[in-house]
Formats: structure tokens, sequence, C-alpha cells
């Protein structure tokens, strides 16, 4: 498993060299994207999306299932929320920095900041404790999710802003580079999506720092790496943005949990 990879500097404009990383390999990280404070301002937000969450028992938002788990302390808490830019203006203040806009062109013409499409910002809370329901995801990719919206296959780009500093045994971010140009077979049946959790030759650590952002393309092979850590050094949070490319379709309260979102159990 490689852990060694060039990492840039985010302005408001991508560099030829940015790009063309970009395009070979399908995802790219930079460093510093925000500064320790603001991470702090976030991880508090959270807490008190969570708070209001846990007191109004909310099960999903704008048709997506909200995933909770259990604290190291056995408390509940929100691990995977959905839509949380609507609902604290710190994670909706984070979408207007112009830095983000300049990322828009590796998804193509007509790209957008998905805020109010796919499952909006998602904040992620994963920690490995005894109770924890959230420790790992399997092998997927998301362009999964347009064949069950009955959609073309568009390019979808997941921003990640990382809160936490990370070392391959606390487990993240694991990609195939390049596989975001496979076809639609490989797409569909190199692995089992979300049950296979096993390690790939060919994979990559993306190992980021307190306030690093990633960009990573939607068709790729990626996973969830389990944290070889147990307890409080094994907590990470980050949080994923779309960038979206195709026909522009937000979601709201009235809008229909999709087919496989019903299945959630089956993603640890």
């Amino acid at each position: 498993m490689a852990t060694s990879y060039p990492k840039f500097s985010l302005a408001e404009t991508l560099t030829a060299e940015q790009k063309d990383f970009f395009n070979t390999n399908g995802f790219i990280h930079f460093k510093n994207f925000i500064t320790p404070q603001t991470v702090k301002s976030i991880v508090d937000a959270s807490l008190d999306v969570q708070k209001n969450w846990l007191s109004k028992e909310v099960n999903k938002v704008n048709g997506v299932p909200i995933k909770y788990g259990r604290d190291l302390d056995g408390s509940q808490i929100v691990q995977r929320f959905a839509f949380i830019n609507q609902h604290h203006s710190a994670f909706s203040g984070l979408l207007l920095d112009p830095r983000l806009n300049g990322l828009l062109e590796l998804a193509g013409a007509g790209a957008r900041l998905g805020e109010s499409e796919k499952d909006g910002m998602v904040f992620n809370h994963y920690v490995n404790g005894p109770d924890s329901k959230f420790t790992k995801m399997g092998w997927h990719t998301d362009g999964l999710r347009d064949i069950f919206y009955g959609q073309k296959l568009n390019p979808m780009l997941n921003v990640g802003i990382h809160l936490n500093n990370l070392e391959p045994e606390n487990g993240g971010l694991r990609i195939i580079p390049g596989t975001h140009k496979q076809g639609l077979y490989q797409m569909l049946f190199r692995k089992k999506y979300f049950l296979d959790h096993d390690e790939d030759a060919e994979e990559i650590a993306v190992i980021p720092e307190v306030g690093d952002l990633t960009v990573h393309d939607g068709r790729l092979w990626h996973r969830v790496a389990q944290s070889n850590v147990i307890g409080e050094q094994s907590r990470r949070r980050v949080i994923y943005i779309p960038i979206i490319a195709g026909k522009y379709a937000p979601k709201n309260e009235n809008s229909p949990t999709v087919f496989y979102q019903r299945f959630a159990g089956i993603v640890k």
C-alpha cells in the first residue's frame, strides 16, 4: 500500500500540474486548506447539530438516513450527518470559500457544488470502540448512485475536508488511482460493493493532516479502512462535499429514500 504522493497548495485557480495530476490519477491532496482554529469551530458546530438531532430523534434528512452509533463512553452520537450545511452556518459558510469554485473545472462544464443534491454536505465521525456502528466502509464507487437514480453516469467529485491528523494505522480513505477511467463492467463488478474490505495491491492510502483538503473522483474504486487503533486515538472526522455535473436534482424534506440507502446497515 503506497502512502507517498505529491501534495499541493490550493489557490482560486488550479495550475496545469495540478489538473494533469488529477486527470491521471483521479485524486489530489491540498495542504492547509483551513486552520486548526476553524477546525475546532466546525467540530463544535457538529456537536450542536448532534444535540439537536438527538433531542428531536431525526432519522432522515431530505430522504437520506442518518447513521447513529455509540461513543467510547456509550453515549449516543451521530456518525454520519447528511445535508449538515443546511443545519449550521459554520458548515454553509465553508461553501463560500472561493477556492472551492476553482475545483469545479475538474468535473467539466456545468459543474457545481452539490449543497442541495445527492446527500449534500456530509459530516462523518468515525471512532473505533466496542459499540461504534461506523468504523469502516467497503469498496465502492459513487457512480453506482447515478444508476440507482436512473441517470446518465456523470462526473461526481468528492471534496474532503479533514479534521484530524492521520497515520496509515488510523485507517481512512483508500483509493485505486486511475480507476475513474474504467469501463462500466469494471465499475460494477471489480469488487463486491460495500462487502469487500480487503486491501488491494494497487491502492493508495490518503494520509491527511488537520485542515487538509482532498478531492477524489467518485468513479474511482475507494473504501474507508478501519483503524487499527482502538479508543480515542482512532477518532477521525471528515467533511465531504460533492461536485456534480449534469441535470440539477435538488432534494427537500419530501424526497424519497433512494433504494440502495435502505440497506445502509451493511455499511459498517
